[in-house]
């Protein structure tokens, strides 16, 4: 890892800390906003971000807030309700100069979901699975004749840590935003650690497995980092394919102790 991944993540998650000036108050059109997924734990945002315009959205419940760059190629990105059931505050933001920004839209939304691990199973801005065309191919021949899910989990974990190589070289010209791209992990074989557990999240969510894709700190890495949670066998546990891709031979256990890790943000 390097100290300017660090900074990039960092801004990417804690974006919530820069200061929004809410100069305007939302619309109440909500065409820009899709819950047709909410069953499943998820929004969609449908918004033609205008060009050298920063949009952001933010999620808000209970006093927690997560924040997301909208991109300017996409019009529908999708977003999840990952803290818990109840009223969440949607808010479009408009930058108009520095770090200040207006709200464009905003609206509430319910979230009632049985098993919150439906949430973990969404294609979603950070993990868009179902556009990853090679991955999700290459997760159902991993797993074509494998019984239970943790074999499958194993056949994925090890086809990543023996085939992606970490990315010096992106680590060091990384810019904030940075969302990585699925597909262009697994054909290149390189990524930061990021790029391992948004390709990880992707193969298993495409084989109907619950996995998270969690960023904060770990005590096997000493900068910020990423890394996933993935229930099998009735618990979530935590696999780490950036750090077990470094290693000349991989652990018996492929899970690591989740107590030496702390989450900052889960998706």
């Amino acid at each position: 890892m390097r100290r300017l991944l660090y900074v990039m993540l960092a801004v990417l998650v804690y974006m919530v800390s820069i200061p929004l000036s809410a100069s305007a108050q939302g619309s109440a059109n909500i065409n820009w906003l899709d819950t047709s997924k909410i069953d499943q734990g998820v929004i969609g945002i449908y918004y033609s971000v205008p060009a050298n315009t920063r949009i952001k959205l933010m999620v808000t419940k209970e006093g927690q807030t997560y924040t997301y760059n909208l991109i300017n190629s996409q019009e529908t990105e999708w977003f999840p309700l990952q803290l818990g059931n109840g009223t969440y505050n949607i808010s479009m933001l408009e930058n108009i100069s520095g770090n200040k920004y207006k709200t464009i839209q905003s609206a509430a939304v319910q979230l009632e979901v049985e098993d919150s691990k439906i949430i973990y199973l969404n294609s979603i801005q950070n993990v868009v699975w179902k556009e990853a065309e090679l991955a999700v191919k290459k997760a159902e021949e991993l797993t074509r004749n494998l019984k239970t899910d943790e074999e499958k989990v194993i056949a994925i974990y090890d086809y990543i840590i023996n085939n992606i190589s970490y990315d010096h070289e992106l680590a060091d010209q990384i810019t904030a935003g940075y969302i990585p791209d699925i597909d262009d992990t697994l054909t290149s074989g390189k990524a930061i650690c990021y790029g391992y557990s948004s390709l990880f999240a992707a193969m298993l969510r495409s084989v109907g497995i619950p996995a998270k894709l969690v960023m904060g700190h770990s005590q096997y890495v000493t900068e910020y980092h990423s890394w996933n949670e993935v229930f099998i066998n009735d618990e979530w546990v935590t696999i780490d394919t950036t750090v077990d891709a470094g290693k000349s031979s991989r652990d018996a256990v492929y899970y690591k102790d989740s107590n030496k890790y702390e989450a900052a943000r889960v998706y």
